[in-house]
């Protein structure tokens, strides 16, 4: 058997899945990602808040990684790094990237892309003494950063086992979410 042969035989989406119904969503993306997430939480899902963080380099290479969602807020989606980083040196030259959660049990995945903004040393400072590793009279590294991605586009993916897919995506116009 090929290795051709060998994907094509493995299942896909042989669970149950939930119904996505888009016409009953909120307003915000932010509202539809806490839900979905927590169904992921409540579906028992490993790591329910690991994402993928693709950045760019100032010569437009691509690269990924997985990381934690620490946050999300008025201020957009939390991730955190040493800014000397592959990463980090990465967001210093082009400040934008693409995150993507991916929950297989349930089916569903979302893609969050925009700029990333720097947060503050206070919150960076209180993440990495958050860190389970910290133990106090430790001292916090001075190039730990609190990102925020300020997400400009989220999209939405349940999947159907017959492939009836359903994708909801949000853009944001002029400061104002619309619906595709």
């Amino acid at each position: 058997m090929t290795l051709r042969d060998s994907l094509r035989a493995l299942p896909v989406f042989a669970a149950d899945l939930p119904v996505f119904d888009t016409s009953m969503v909120p307003i915000r993306p932010d509202s539809l990602f806490v839900e979905w997430l927590a169904d992921a939480i409540d579906a028992g899902a490993p790591e329910p808040h690991a994402m993928s963080l693709a950045t760019v380099d100032a010569a437009g290479v691509p690269s990924s990684r997985v990381l934690v969602l620490k946050n999300l807020d008025e201020s957009g989606w939390h991730f955190a790094t040493d800014r000397t980083s592959r990463k980090g040196r990465e967001l210093a030259a082009t400040a934008v990237a693409a995150l993507n959660f991916h929950w297989p049990a349930l089916g569903r995945q979302v893609r969050v892309v925009g700029p990333v903004v720097a947060l503050s040393a206070e919150d960076s400072a209180a993440d990495f003494r958050a860190r389970p590793s910290f133990q106090e009279g430790d001292d916090v590294n001075p190039d730990w950063q609190l990102y925020a991605v300020q997400a400009n586009e989220v999209e939405f993916w349940q999947a159907d086992r017959d492939r009836n897919h359903q994708r909801l995506i949000y853009r944001r116009f002029d400061g104002e979410w619309e619906k595709q």
